[in-house]
């Protein structure tokens, strides 16, 4: 809309734009540039992301050692029902093959299925435990004496010391499982009878 400027604004022809033109103007200007900033506000800060990350690391320092404490503790309590295994088969075979005694070796016990029970392969343990690892621990059994032999003395030690387990664990005749605190490897039964039993 245009209006004629009829008094000595300036010549007779001149015209001034109206209030609501400018104003719509000004309006469209302020929103382009509402708009440019809210682009620029999309997205996370440098900032924000290190605090992400700092408080991902901080839950993870915290869940990690107990993780690590609870599979240690179940890697221990397969040690022991595997040391008891062992002094079952152990017993067992020593009434099976009279002539031998208690097994020589830990392989003596087990076997590969399917399995014909032997001397050198009883089929008493399985295959996984007669070869001597299963869940973070080392086993051996050693059987002497004789022929046939009278003792024999078994043992589980962790693979990785403070990893895969803390405490080390053995048997013999008296089918009692007791505890070596740190972890160490037991090389002979009177080594074994002078810990003391578990959960003493």
């Amino acid at each position: 809309m245009e209006t004629k400027v009829t008094s000595g604004f300036g010549p007779a022809s001149a015209t001034i734009r109206h209030d609501c033109v400018i104003r719509d103007q000004t309006n469209s200007n302020s929103t382009h540039e509402g708009k440019n900033e809210m682009r620029k506000q999309k997205g996370f800060s440098l900032i924000e992301l290190l605090i992400v990350v700092a408080i991902i690391l901080i839950i993870a320092a915290i869940a990690i050692p107990n993780l690590l404490r609870a599979r240690m503790a179940a890697n221990e309590s397969s040690a022991v029902a595997s040391i008891r295994t062992i002094n079952t088969a152990m017993i067992t075979y020593n009434t099976s093959y009279p002539t031998v005694g208690f097994a020589a070796t830990l392989s003596a016990l087990g076997g590969v299925a399917p399995c014909a029970p032997l001397s050198t392969a009883a089929c008493l343990i399985d295959s996984v435990l007669s070869a001597g690892v299963k869940s973070g621990y080392a086993f051996a059994a050693t059987g002497a004496g004789g022929p046939p032999a009278t003792i024999y003395y078994a043992t589980a030690s962790p693979v990785t010391p403070n990893q895969t387990g803390i405490r080390g664990f053995c048997s013999f005749e008296d089918a009692v499982v007791r505890v070596q605190p740190v972890g160490a490897a037991l090389a002979s039964e009177s080594a074994c009878q002078a810990l003391l039993p578990l959960n003493q």
